[in-house]
């Protein structure tokens, strides 16, 4: 790939990439791919072959530049790139312009995104949060990740689980969720454990699916290597050699998070996932999830990643929605505030 550049009009840049055919899958069908390129970074982007022009601002052509070429090193390495994938990498390197402050993105280089990879399939982080959580998946042994619905925080804690299982750095993998608001009432729904809680946990299961085989999901649940464990039936236990996930952690209380926190046992990971506001609890219950991170914040081995509306990596709406709801409850608490100040 050899860059040109017009001397007289620095805001202008010709790329030009070696195969042809990569050159396609770059581009997208119909070019897409370059079409979103132009929408965000406000920059002209003409493919002529396996040449593309880009024009614009000098800044906007720069960063067009990296995220071109950093596309079409995936798909040098065998990865396939889609739409997703070309709004992750967009977002990465506008941060890296931002705040320069993470450091795995490299100055003007090409972006080095964090990536999980099982046999069925691999998962590229789309935004610098998701960068960071999956790279602390990997260094810390208590990572919490917080935030709102959409940012991937409970199905990147399940393809990370699933991958060291696959290379067998542990022996089992524990899937937890309070299965009915604070109460977790189970002996009133019918059926069996797997059957009662199943429900509550279909977003972790459909993760599992995606990164491994069905087939292998299906034995391992049987053979008790991925184990469906309500909350309340972690009391008393030691869980060692294994990866121990709680999704929807806001809906604990105090008391049943600092019960499950303390079953880890050696070699072993919890990833513990929520949204703080978004807690079921009865009216003056404490969230276990809140408390929890405010005590552990700095401790050494946990890891707290706070994802925001930026890292909705859903429908775009979705991170307007939650943006929406997010002003009215700033709105409402300015209010509040002010109502008590006047009287």
């Amino acid at each position: 790939m050899s860059p040109t550049a017009d001397n007289a009009l620095a805001s202008q840049l010709e790329l030009a990439f070696e195969d042809n055919r990569l050159a396609a899958q770059l581009y997208g069908d119909f070019d897409q791919n370059l079409a979103l390129i132009e929408q965000r970074l406000k920059v002209s982007a003409i493919p002529r072959g396996n040449h593309v022009l880009l024009k614009g601002a000098p800044s906007a052509v720069d960063q067009a530049r990296r995220v071109l070429e950093s596309l079409y090193g995936s798909l040098e390495e065998g990865r396939t790139v889609d739409i997703s994938e070309v709004d992750g990498v967009i977002r990465m390197i506008q941060t890296e312009d931002s705040q320069l402050t993470l450091p795995t993105l490299e100055r003007k280089g090409k972006v080095r995104m964090a990536q999980i990879a099982t046999r069925k399939s691999t998962v590229v982080a789309r935004t610098p949060s998701q960068d960071g959580y999956m790279r602390a998946m990997d260094r810390a042994e208590l990572v919490f990740g917080i935030g709102p619905a959409g940012t991937g925080k409970t199905y990147l804690a399940v393809a990370h689980a699933a991958s060291l299982l696959e290379r067998g750095d542990i022996n089992r993998i524990i899937l937890s969720r309070p299965a009915v608001e604070a109460g977790e009432r189970l002996g009133f729904l019918p059926g069996d454990m797997k059957e009662k809680v199943d429900p509550y946990l279909r977003p972790l299961y459909d993760a599992l699916y995606d990164m491994m085989k069905p087939e292998n999901v299906e034995r391992c649940i049987t053979s008790g290597i991925i184990e469906v464990a309500p909350l309340a039936f972690m009391r008393g236990r030691t869980l060692a050699n294994a990866v121990v996930i709680l999704d929807e952690a806001q809906n604990t209380t105090s008391m049943q998070m600092k019960m499950f926190l303390t079953r880890l046992g050696e070699n072993s990971k919890m990833i513990i996932t929520g949204d703080p506001t978004q807690v079921d609890l009865p009216r003056g219950e404490k969230s276990g999830l809140v408390e929890a991170v405010n005590l552990l914040d700095g401790v050494e081995g946990v890891h707290i990643t706070r994802f925001n509306d930026k890292d909705v990596v859903r429908h775009a709406l979705v991170g307007r929605i939650v943006r929406a709801y997010e002003a009215d409850t700033a709105k409402r608490l300015a209010e509040k505030a002010i109502h008590e100040a006047t009287r």
